[in-house]
């Protein structure tokens, strides 16, 4: 995440410049985001989990047992997993924002998860900045 949240406010203005003046998620927004995506990322992409997916709150932050929760990380994906994404695809909604389909990489299990909640394993790539950019405008606006 950028330490300067004024200089990720204006990457994110610049996704919208001359499209629209309410940056707030819905679905004409995300749509022009998704375009903005699709021109910016370079693909693959490894990726992993920003923090615990919903499903694993239960088991990391509650009651749930720490043996089932590694049972079930073999048919569902835990934000300590790594991804590879081939495109953005087509799919979103107002709430989540785009729902990406996502390999896993240790045994190629298929899965869709919603972007916000992924980042770029190089922090380094141009990759990371637009992820992170993207899942502070679905938490934010």
């Amino acid at each position: 995440m950028d330490k300067n949240f004024k200089n990720q406010e204006k990457r994110i203005e610049a996704v919208f410049q001359n499209k629209t003046e309410d940056l707030s998620k819905r679905l004409d927004t995300i749509t022009i985001y998704k375009e903005y995506l699709d021109q910016n990322l370079s693909y693959p992409i490894e990726l992993t989990g920003i923090e615990d997916f919903s499903w694993e709150e239960f088991y990391l932050l509650g009651p749930g047992s720490l043996k089932e929760y590694e049972k079930l990380k073999k048919s569902n994906p835990s934000y300590l997993d790594t991804f590879i994404l081939e495109k953005t695809g087509e799919r979103y909604d107002e709430y989540d924002g785009l729902i990406v389909d996502v390999i896993r990489v240790t045994d190629k299990k298929r899965f869709q998860i919603p972007l916000s909640e992924l980042k770029s394993t190089n922090k380094r790539s141009k990759n990371y900045k637009l992820l992170d950019d993207y899942s502070v405008w679905i938490v934010n606006f």
